[in-house]
């Protein structure tokens, strides 16, 4: 059996496990979380909350995060989803109703999980504490994706991973401009 056999083994193994979590509150729960990251609402509101009350460095993470959700959302949706073309998990795997209400689009990579840490990894450059607190709910939303049946664990991984390189984008941006177009 071949590495991508044995990986490929394994996402779906770990899928099943996830979709079946019946624990007290998750299925309550988590589509809130899915319906505040839906068109990234909550990120947005994060964005907001940020620089209406963080004063200088609250407007300088939320324009960083915006940035870097900007560039994870065209990374992952408008790239790598055109290029990879893999079907979401199999209906059958998940108890709940709501896995029919799932986009068409390819399942990799996951874009919500992409824009929650790319915002998540952009504001904490500016700010960390706020990087912190955005955590949680990014995090939330990665189990979330795999639980509700939209995508496979690895999806969600390349997600984070397309999310984690376009914060650490934002975050080098400035200084790669002001080498390339600062004082001779």
């Amino acid at each position: 059996m071949g590495v991508l056999a044995v990986l490929r083994g394994g996402d779906h193994r770990l899928t099943r496990r996830v979709a079946t979590w019946d624990l007290p509150g998750v299925r309550r729960f988590l589509p809130a979380v899915e319906e505040a990251a839906e068109h990234t609402k909550l990120w947005w509101a994060a964005a907001v909350v940020m620089a209406a009350g963080g004063g200088w460095r609250g407007r300088k993470a939320a324009a960083a995060g915006i940035a870097g959700m900007a560039i994870a959302e065209v990374l992952s949706n408008g790239v790598a989803k055109q290029l990879v073309k893999r079907p979401r998990p199999p209906a059958e795997w998940f108890p709940d109703d709501d896995v029919q209400d799932r986009p068409d689009s390819s399942s990799f990579p996951s874009g919500h999980t992409a824009a929650a840490v790319a915002f998540t990894a952009a504001v904490a450059s500016c700010w960390p504490w706020a990087g912190a607190v955005c955590a949680v709910p990014a995090a939330l939303v990665a189990v979330e994706r795999v639980h509700r049946g939209a995508h496979y664990p690895s999806d969600v991984a390349a997600g984070a991973a397309i999310g984690g390189a376009a914060g650490a984008v934002v975050r080098m941006a400035p200084r790669l401009l002001a080498r390339r177009w600062g004082p001779a």
